[in-house]
């Protein structure tokens, strides 16, 4: 069984995590929407939407590139109508954009707080309320949040507390939807890396060595498909961990997915032992 034909709706796919479900999808011949704010090649980032979507017209998919900014709510919507328009309907949505400050609190502005409160919670919650009602025609709709589990303990929060509870807010949305719609049969999942993943994100938020000692963005692109593959009816409500998903999916080798094979990795920051 395979993506082929689903319409996957995904946010913030310039370039990481976002970029490497894209490519994971279109190898399986899916329609692929790539959305983003960016559209002209950045100084430091790479990628843009439309490099992506030739890239996934490579892989073997089919791509719909469209400049969104996910703080602009009307923006979503029609993002969402467009998408939807163009392919038909909507069968998977990837909540996957997302901003991050690890600042102590007085060292949190306003401006980055505002930021990581809207494009993580808030843009989780109007994306996912765009796409219900086209993930309820669907034959297997799924939304997938990339959002950590549920730990409350005060040491997930202490240290960066707007960012916590904004990625938290992420999975609340999640969780709430999936009991919300479960007669409706339209699996909502969270998915989180087991160790810090190679992305922009790392690189400029984190010291070299840890960039060095995380794995690359396909394992969490092949965990992403492998919970895309379950039937929706039978699969909600999970906080998924990546290298869980695969161990399950029957693989036992991830040395190809690291960035340094044979080093320590380091462990998601709320993962920690």
């Amino acid at each position: 069984s395979s993506l082929r034909d689903r319409v996957v709706f995904i946010t913030g796919s310039s370039r990481g995590i976002g970029r490497e479900i894209a490519l994971r999808c279109a190898r399986d011949g899916a329609k692929v929407v790539i959305t983003g704010k960016t559209v002209e090649p950045h100084a430091k980032l790479p990628g843009t939407i439309h490099s992506v979507a030739e890239e996934v017209v490579a892989a073997g998919g089919q791509a719909l590139a469209l400049q969104l900014d996910v703080r602009d709510a009307q923006a979503i919507h029609d993002a969402v109508e467009q998408a939807a328009a163009h392919f038909g309907g909507i069968d998977v949505l990837v909540n996957n954009a997302s901003a991050i400050s690890l600042t102590p609190t007085l060292e949190t502005s306003v401006k980055r707080l505002d930021l990581m409160w809207e494009v993580n919670m808030r843009a989780t919650f109007l994306a996912s309320q765009a796409c219900l009602p086209h993930l309820k025609q669907a034959v297997n709709p799924h939304i997938l949040t990339l959002s950590p589990p549920l730990n409350m303990g005060p040491d997930n929060f202490a240290p960066h507390v707007a960012y916590t509870i904004s990625k938290y807010g992420m999975s609340m949305v999640t969780m709430g939807l999936a009991r919300e719609f479960a007669s409706a049969c339209i699996a909502c999942n969270c998915l989180w890396p087991r160790t810090t993943i190679a992305t922009a994100a790392i690189e400029y938020n984190f010291p070299e060595e840890i960039l060095r000692a995380s794995r690359k963005p396909a394992i969490v692109a092949d965990a992403a498909h492998a919970i895309l593959m379950r039937s929706s009816d039978t699969c909600s409500g999970n906080f998924f961990i990546d290298e869980e998903v695969l161990r399950e999916a029957g693989v036992s080798d991830f040395e190809h997915y690291a960035v340094s094979p044979g080093e320590r990795l380091f462990d998601d920051l709320f993962l920690q032992p």
